[in-house]
């Protein structure tokens, strides 16, 4: 059990041990699946540990030329990207960072074939129109949707030189929802499979989820390749880091008005989990449960002065005071990637719980960080 006593707050802390079994998890299906598992950089980011990743995954998704960028740089091989739009004075140094490119239209491909190089694998992103994703936010198959094309606008001839074939349309999902997925991609695409190299499987794969079915994914990856002749890919993004770590708070002041209780934090739900807010979505708390009657019970305040930075409610064994740390539990992925310094809130450090169980300090942030973001 971690001493969180012993962890500066506010801090994103990451488990090696947890980690290292994700990884592993995901090279098996890897290995026995014959599919290319990649991680996709928009979900987990988190580049001081990428030594521990690259023992067991070598490659990575990215939607921007930063992030193919930090592939190359960190996991040390160049990334298979897509964006939903590719600038003209970006896309050099896209190509330069990227050994697979996949575009969201037609236009868009038609626009940079020409610039093309001969070492890039291009594909286009489809739309299967179809997708299991309760969360209209989360789901590119809605009505209107931006992203991907559709078997009716892609018609019945592929663009001269497009090698693969790119669908996202799972957020941490199972096996069996991919198998509803495939079976509309085949139905609608399955034409174009002859003319190509690879599938991209995208990401919302929860295959180190407690409930997922291993096997069944493993079996279905291995029977659509020997059936199609394709490489298949997956960039799942939670999976990596689901259920690695934590966020590291602390109780700074009890604020009580009409009844309600707030502990007030240094850590800002808009700045800091930003998913609690968009989804909703509340995280878990160590120690506490959404209901218990008789015991105290506490909203959860942020440390910007938006009004909805907060969250409840939570109960907890005893009566929260100033100087209690409060742990978020499963924040490492995509949490870290989309915080903010609103307010001037200060960055979480970052940190490690190592394989020796003894915490060692990644990163922790200043002013600088603030201010360098705008000038």
């Amino acid at each position: 059990m971690t001493d969180y006593s012993k962890v500066p707050s506010p801090c994103y802390v990451i488990d090696e041990k947890r980690l290292r079994h994700n990884l592993a998890l995901l090279k098996h299906v890897a290995d026995e699946s014959g599919a290319t598992i990649i991680m996709a950089f928009k979900a987990f980011a988190m580049w001081g540990v990428f030594d521990i990743v690259k023992e067991y995954i070598n490659g990575a998704a990215a939607s921007s030329v930063d992030e193919a960028r930090l592939c190359c740089e960190h996991i040390g091989s160049p990334a298979h990207t897509y964006s939903p739009v590719y600038k003209k004075a970006d896309f050099e140094d896209i190509q330069q960072y990227s050994s697979h490119i996949t575009f969201n239209s037609i236009n868009q491909y038609r626009m940079f074939a020409e610039y093309l190089q001969e070492n890039i694998s291009a594909g286009l992103r489809i739309n299967p129109e179809f997708s299991e994703t309760e969360y209209g936010m989360y789901n590119p198959c809605s009505p209107g949707s931006r992203l991907g094309i559709t078997a009716g606008a892609l018609g019945n001839t592929l663009p001269p030189g497009v090698e693969g074939f790119h669908f996202h349309v799972l957020f941490e999902s199972g096996s069996s929802a991919l198998a509803k997925v495939l079976a509309e991609v085949e139905k609608k695409f399955g034409k174009f499979f002859g003319q190509l190299k690879w599938i991209n499987m995208g990401g919302g794969h929860l295959i180190t989820g407690k409930d997922y079915d291993v096997n069944h994914l493993i079996e279905m990856l291995r029977n659509f390749k020997a059936n199609t002749g394709l490489q298949v890919i997956l960039e799942p993004g939670s999976a990596f880091a689901w259920e690695t770590g934590e966020l590291v708070a602390t109780v700074e002041d009890i604020v009580e008005n009409g009844g309600i209780k707030t502990a007030m934090l240094d850590v800002s739900f808009t700045a800091h989990m930003p998913d609690c807010l968009e989804m909703p979505y509340k995280p878990k708390v160590l120690g506490a449960v959404e209901k218990a009657a008789g015991k105290p019970v506490y909203r959860l305040g942020g440390n910007s002065c938006l009004s909805g930075d907060v969250m409840g409610d939570w109960y907890f064994d005893r009566e929260l005071q100033a100087g209690d740390r409060i742990v978020f539990l499963d924040m490492i992925h995509y949490t870290m990637v989309k915080t903010t310094t609103f307010n001037g809130v200060r960055h979480p450090s970052i940190g490690i719980i190592t394989n020796s169980n003894s915490f060692r300090l990644i990163k922790e942030f200043g002013y600088s960080d603030y201010r360098d973001r705008l000038s």
